[in-house]
């Protein structure tokens, strides 16, 4: 796993949270990231969490399962919030 690209990540998906988790500019650098490292089950995590704001219910599932992480049942920002501490813990 890449560490600096990890970093990348979570500042995207910050930068991401300010922005409302609108889709657009920000959920497109995430997104982009996350590709880059299919396969890397933080990064699939982040991946899972983008289909969830795009409301791709399905694809968000696939992600989730490749990642070993159920769907929060909480908001978005409640989840990132978790994911953010978690994924930070290995940094």
């Amino acid at each position: 796993m890449s560490k600096p690209d990890l970093v990348r990540m979570v500042e995207a998906f910050d930068r991401l949270a300010e922005a409302g988790f609108a889709m657009g500019p920000e959920w497109e650098a995430v997104h982009e990231i996350c590709q880059a490292h299919e396969g890397e089950k933080p990064f699939d995590w982040g991946h899972a969490i983008c289909h969830r704001i795009e409301g791709d219910d399905w694809n968000a599932g696939y992600w989730y399962r490749r990642a070993g992480k159920e769907r929060s049942s909480g908001s978005v920002a409640e989840e990132w919030a978790a994911a953010k501490a978690e994924l930070s813990a290995s940094l």
